[in-house]
Order: structure tokens, then sequence, then C-alpha cells
């Protein structure tokens, strides 16, 4: 299958993969293209998550790369922000059910777990047989999940039972597991366990009337003395500082994850601006609407070469939390005037989904907030920049 450079990648970052990330790449691009873009709009209409696609991410190796156990080959952080940036560009929310399933859950397994834990449950993750989702967030708790986690975790024996309850938790209505972060009653420390969703006491309710990511199935959890086994407990997860240490590979990804919504938007407009006559000509040759489209391309360009330089650093070992934090700040800030701008040169079309771009307009709300907020993120660059921590 031969790869072919995006016309939005306008700096040809591309020429940094090797020619094994390309073709996955171009494999990825064709399946995306021929079996999951003509049916996003509709399950994204109907708030429901194509769970068909599963396998086909799963057979691609989606759901396998950067971790030892199951990586089909060597690959770098750069083709793998490549492959969060392609699925975003067709659907974000088909790229937030791999980055829940592949960042989080696997990713929390991967960093916190033991070589026993590894062994298990990534490989499982991998291959689809379990669907996994990512329990820190809570009704009262989402950017003080360090100090205000409310969920507990009490040892008794060989066991610990789990009381509280956690929001927005995507893929939770069909996992088969959760990783669920809480607070150990006894030293005060977050801890990670593997759930399985079928425990008694543990119950997950979809949230309805979303108007972005429709597709992702968020969840209420509720944890009503959840016993689980001190085999499931992450055995490497001590604080909420190993919590942390997840959240930084998959912010990242995030980053890019926000590239590829304001390349599909952009696209979209692109299309559109050549097909649309007023005026007696398209309106792509109007010089307003042209204007729109560069400014796009402009985010666009500057966005990837961020993503593309913090992914390098994840390679060199060199990535910290700022690196990660000022990427998902900056690109994500940028997709939402890319969008709307995608969204403006499409006119009142562009509110239907007929055309796409309404999609990636809404969906870009979810990404801004999600995985760190703007303001959040900034907080942590500035804690780098001044060397004081601004956080109340």
């Amino acid at each position: 299958m031969t790869f072919e450079p995006l016309a939005s990648d306008f700096y040809a970052y591309e020429s940094l993969l090797t020619d094994r990330e390309k073709q996955a790449i171009a494999e990825l691009r064709a399946w995306l293209e021929a079996d999951v873009k003509p049916i996003v709009g509709d399950h994204w209409e109907r708030a429901e998550f194509p769970m068909q696609i599963v396998k086909p991410l799963a057979e691609l190796g989606v759901l396998s790369y950067g971790w030892d156990e199951t990586k089909p080959f060597e690959n770098s952080a750069v083709f793998r922000g490549f492959v969060a940036m392609e699925l975003a560009r067709v659907d974000a929310s088909v790229a937030t059910f791999v980055g829940v399933q592949n960042g989080l859950a696997t990713g929390s397994i991967s960093v916190c777990g033991s070589k026993e834990q590894r062994e298990e449950w990534i490989p499982k993750l991998a291959s689809g047989e379990v669907l996994g989702a990512f329990g820190l967030t809570e009704p009262l708790s989402g950017s003080d999940s360090a100090q205000g986690l409310r969920t507990t975790a009490k040892r008794e024996g060989d066991t610990w039972v789990l009381n509280g309850a956690k929001r927005w938790i995507g893929n939770a209505t069909f996992s088969d597991i959760t990783i669920i972060w809480a607070k150990d009653v006894d030293d005060n420390q977050v801890k990670g366990f593997i759930v399985p969703t079928s425990t008694p006491g543990y119950t997950a309710t979809k949230i309805q009337g979303k108007i972005s990511l429709r597709a992702v199935q968020n969840a209420d959890i509720t944890l009503e003395n959840v016993v689980v086994p001190e085999s499931l407990r992450l055995q490497n997860a001590n604080s909420f500082r190993d919590t942390a240490s997840v959240l930084r590979l998959t912010r990242a990804e995030v980053a890019w994850a926000a590239v590829g919504t304001s390349i599909g938007a952009y696209e979209a407009a692109v299309k559109y601006a050549g097909e649309r006559v007023q005026f007696g000509k398209t309106i792509g040759s109007h010089q307003l609407i042209q204007d729109l489209l560069v400014k796009s391309l402009g985010n666009i360009t500057a966005s990837l070469g961020m993503v593309v330089r913090v992914s390098e650093m994840l390679d060199r070992g060199e990535q910290r939390d700022e690196h990660s934090a000022l990427a998902k700040a900056y690109t994500t800030a940028r997709m939402r005037e890319t969008v709307a701008w995608a969204r403006e040169a499409c006119g009142g079309n562009g509110i239907t989904l007929e055309y796409d771009v309404a999609r990636f307009f809404a969906d870009a709300e979810a990404l801004y907030s999600y995985e760190g907020t703007r303001e959040m993120n900034t907080l942590i660059v500035g804690r780098k920049i001044t060397g004081s921590a601004a956080f109340v």
C-alpha cells in the first residue's frame, strides 16, 4: 500500500517516520477512510459507539503500540502521535476510545503494574479481548485530583474495599475492567486498582445529553463496598505522582489528537471551498475564504511542530510534565480557533453533520477540557517558568 503525505502536513513532518511506520499509517488511513468515516456521523448523532471497529483496530495494531509486551514492530513516540492524529482526523470519538484503551488503561498497568500484571493484562487489552476504562475524575474532583480525591480504599487482609464515585469515565459503559484511583485511608496516598466491572457494588451509568464526543460512552461510576484482591492493586502505584506518570504520556497524545481534529475540520472546509459556487465561482477563489484556510493551516503547522518535538523528547527520555502540558494547552487552543474558522468557511452548511465540520467543531470542546484544562496546564508550565506554584 502506497503512503501518501497529507497536504495538511505542509512542512512534511511525516518524513520523520520510518518506512515501516509509514506503511502502518497508510494501512490505518485506508481502513479509516473506507470503513469508519462513512459511519461516524450516524453514530455521533445517535450517541452510540461503533463497537464493530474494535476488532479491526486491534488487528491493525493500534491497541498494541508502545508496549514491549505487544508492539508488532519497533516504533517511535512520533509514530504513535501520528496514529492518534490519523484517528482524530476522521473522528475524535474514535481517537478518544483508543486513548482510553491503549493509553490510560493499558498505560496504567504498564507504568504502575507488576511484571505479572503487565504480562496478564496488556496482551488482553491489546487484542481487544478485554476493554478498559480509567477512573480518576470524580463528581467533586476534576482539576484537584491530586488533593481532592474522595474515593477511598481500605485494606482488609488480602483484599481492599473501595467506596466512592467517578464521573466522565470514557468507555465505562462497556469496559470489562476499570482502573480505579482511590485514596488509602491508612496512609492518605493515592493507589490504583484493576477493578473488573462485574464486581458487586460497581455500577456504571451512561451520561446523557452531551454535545461533544457524543459517540464516546462516558459514565458515572458508583463504588459501594467493592472488594478487590491485593493481586489487582497496581503494585507500583503508591502516590499521585505515579498517577501523574501515566497522564504525562497520554497528555501528549491528546495534543496530537487536537491536531488531528484541526486537520479533519480544515480538510472538510478545503473540500467544501472547492465545490461550493457563489457569485459565479467557487468560494475557494474568494480572498476571505482563503484567509480562513491559510490561518487554519498555520495553526495546524505550528501545532504539528510542537507535538513532533515533544514526542521526540519522549523517545529520548527528556519529556517532562511541563513539556506535555504546554503542548496540550497550546494545540487545543489553536484547535478551537481552527475548527471555528473551518465552520465559518462552510457558512450555514457548517452546522450540519452532512459536511463533517460541525462534528469536529463540537468535539473540539471536549478535547479542550479533558486530560487537563488549558488553565491547569498553564499553571504547570507557569510553575516551571517562575519557580512559583500558583495552584490554589
